[in-house]
């Protein structure tokens, strides 16, 4: 894997999957001797919108709001 001329470098989708990291995760990154550790920021306030961005558009039923409620508490 190269460095662009910006120093950037493309994370394996391998390694982005198994962190979930996705458009718009923070990450940091750690110096530990002659290694560069990247890893997700802790507390990440993107980490709910970005998993309810990633849902939106999601779903196969045509259910009301209140049809939805009815059924997950049991009083359809």
């Amino acid at each position: 894997m190269q460095v662009t001329s910006k120093g950037q470098v493309t994370v394996p989708v391998e390694i982005r999957e198994r962190l979930g990291i996705h458009p718009g995760t923070e990450v940091e990154f750690e110096i530990e001797g002659d290694v560069v550790v990247l890893r997700k920021a802790p507390g990440s306030r993107r980490r709910g919108r970005s998993i309810v961005a990633r849902m939106r558009g999601k779903a196969t039923v045509s259910m009301t709001t209140d049809e939805i409620m009815a059924v997950t508490r049991g009083s359809e």
